[in-house]
């Protein structure tokens, strides 16, 4: 595949993501042993840290509908190689359970295996987050 198909691959999943899609339907663009990481304080929040699979997707979005607000998800910029690729944006939302907010930019890194997502890391203001999230 080559980074059109990257390119593509990563717009159907911000796509899913901002229509509101069933949490299952986001992770079927996913391998079924996905790499997830979101590095940062794993107490913070139930999607942060490393977990393997699918359902760490289907468990993401769920969770994140539930817990948090979205006030702004502005994308700046999807880049893609034969390898990767590479969603740059910014994140303003709101911690329902503290009313905190959280202004952060971000980087999601997607990797591939076929035409199915293998690993996904987003990189953000943890610090941030992690304030936001605690009482």
């Amino acid at each position: 595949m080559g980074s059109q198909e990257k390119f593509r691959l990563a717009q159907q999943f911000l796509e899913r993501l901002r229509s509101g899609a069933a949490p299952d339907e986001i992770a079927s663009l996913c391998t079924p042993d996905l790499d997830w990481n979101v590095p940062g304080d794993p107490g913070a929040l139930p999607w942060i840290g490393r977990k393997t699979g699918r359902e760490a997707v289907s468990n993401f979005v769920r969770d994140a509908r539930m817990m948090v607000e979205g006030i702004g998800f502005d994308i700046k910029e999807v880049l893609a190689s034969d390898d990767r690729a590479v969603i740059l944006g910014h994140v303003h939302s709101r911690i329902k359970a503290t009313g905190k907010l959280i202004d952060s930019e971000f980087a999601i890194v997607l990797t591939f295996a076929g035409t199915k997502i293998a690993s996904l890391l987003l990189l953000e203001d943890s610090f941030a987050v992690s304030l936001a999230a605690r009482h």
